[in-house]
């Protein structure tokens, strides 16, 4: 392998098993890997973020399928390079095509491919770090099968950078101590594709002996890591700093990030929507107002555009900043997401089941429902939960001015059932 090849190229998974996390999605006995092994695989969209194996996957399906695969990216593709591999797809009676960031097509690009996936002469694996739902057009949204990625953990990475200092040729050929990982996985931000290239930068600056330490991949980054590209690496290390500005209530650094990606000609769209979500994971109902702003900031920039539209970011990116935060409402969907994920579906109290037909009013369904307007104060002390985790706290209001008059609310309501 030629070492001017990238690491993560170098060592790019060949096989299923290879393929570091996404044990959802390639395990044995996941759908994915069920499909696969049949021999015939849906129009697949991957979604997931930047280094979690999208590339990798795709590569792995053309491979076992033994069938042809074209590559192209949505930065630098058109609707002329579309209509040549579809011809090509015709020639082979099928292929595999591969567009990475697909949600950069705009939805004359997207259609072009209309045809061509529901006919079965391509089948198509697109990319995306964005939500399809917004960025894939409904026509070709349905006739592809969407998977999530997760995110890598912190054991997948490690696993990652001993499996590259063991089996590369290059990196073997030195003496390589991983001493400590914590800054390395922190500057790849989750990134696998990132982690190696860090690897290989930090290895590449001394000759034969490396000692990686916190310290001393801190001194190699800063040294070596480039200035902001929207289409690449520091594409992500921004939004972040962005994102962690305005959770850290830091208006000053978040319009200074906010310029960066301006200047960089960052997609205002790409801003407009993270700063949707933040306002309901990091402020939440903190302040309500901050979600109702968001959104219409987004709705706005749609239509005006760059330059007008940076008045309007910078206006809601440092209300955003200035505002009181609670992650409450995060807090309670993750929980009573996993409650879900670990007790099962359990059955809705009869109470409370809707009893359209007399068969399931003699069952009993809604029986002894209490209206809660029939009640003092609209409220009636009922059961809402399955028995199995009656009591169960899911919202917890944040320590803020107005979380605290709803916990007020909601501990007078229910006196002493809920942990508020």
């Amino acid at each position: 392998m030629n070492e001017h090849v990238p690491l993560a190229e170098r060592i790019r998974p060949v096989h299923i098993d290879e393929v570091a996390g996404q044990e959802h999605l390639l395990g044995k006995g996941s759908i994915l890997r069920k499909t696969l092994e049949q021999g015939k695989i849906p129009s697949i969209i991957f979604w997931g973020p930047p280094g979690t194996g999208k590339t990798t996957i795709a590569n792995i399906i053309a491979n076992t399928l033994n069938t042809p695969f074209f590559q192209i990216s949505a930065i630098n593709a058109g609707v002329k390079d579309i209509r040549e591999i579809i011809e090509k797809a015709k020639e082979h009676q099928g292929a595999v095509l591969f567009i990475d960031e697909i949600h950069r097509f705009n939805k004359s690009q997207q259609d072009a491919l209309l045809g061509a996936v529901e006919k079965g002469i391509i089948t198509l694996i697109g990319a995306t770090t964005e939500n399809p739902s917004f960025e894939v057009n409904s026509a070709l949204l349905s006739r592809c099968q969407v998977y999530v990625l997760k995110p890598l953990s912190e054991q997948n990475l490690v696993s990652l950078l001993k499996k590259a200092i063991s089996s590369d040729e290059f990196l073997r050929s030195k003496k390589i101590e991983l001493k400590q990982t914590e800054a390395i996985i922190n500057l790849s931000g989750g990134d696998a594709r990132k982690l190696l290239n860090l690897l290989e930068i930090v290895c590449d600056s001394t000759e034969n002996t490396v000692t990686i330490t916190d310290e001393f991949v801190m001194k190699v980054a800063q040294q070596k890591i480039a200035l902001y590209d929207k289409s690449g690496e520091q594409h992500y290390d921004i939004i972040s700093a962005f994102i962690k500005s305005i959770r850290g209530s830091d208006p000053n650094a978040a319009v200074y990030w906010l310029a960066r990606m301006i200047e960089g000609g960052e997609d205002v769209k790409f801003i407009a929507r993270r700063m949707v979500i933040l306002a309901s994971e990091d402020i939440g109902n903190a302040n309500p107002t901050a979600l109702v702003l968001a959104n219409a900031v987004f709705d706005a920039v749609n239509k005006i555009g760059y330059p007008e539209s940076r008045i309007i970011l910078s206006q809601c990116c440092t209300y955003l900043a200035a505002s009181p935060k609670s992650n409450a409402a995060c807090a309670a969907i993750d929980m009573a997401q996993e409650m879900v994920m670990t007790k099962g579906d359990l059955p809705v109290p009869l109470h409370i089941r809707n009893a359209p037909t007399l068969l399931m009013k003699n069952l009993d369904y809604g029986k002894n429902y209490e209206y809660s307007h029939s009640y003092e104060n609209n409220f009636s002390p009922q059961e809402y939960l399955p028995k199995e985790i009656a009591g169960t706290t899911f919202y917890n209001p944040g320590k803020n001015a107005r979380e605290e008059e709803l916990r007020k609310q909601l501990k007078n309501l229910w006196k002493n059932k809920y942990n508020y």
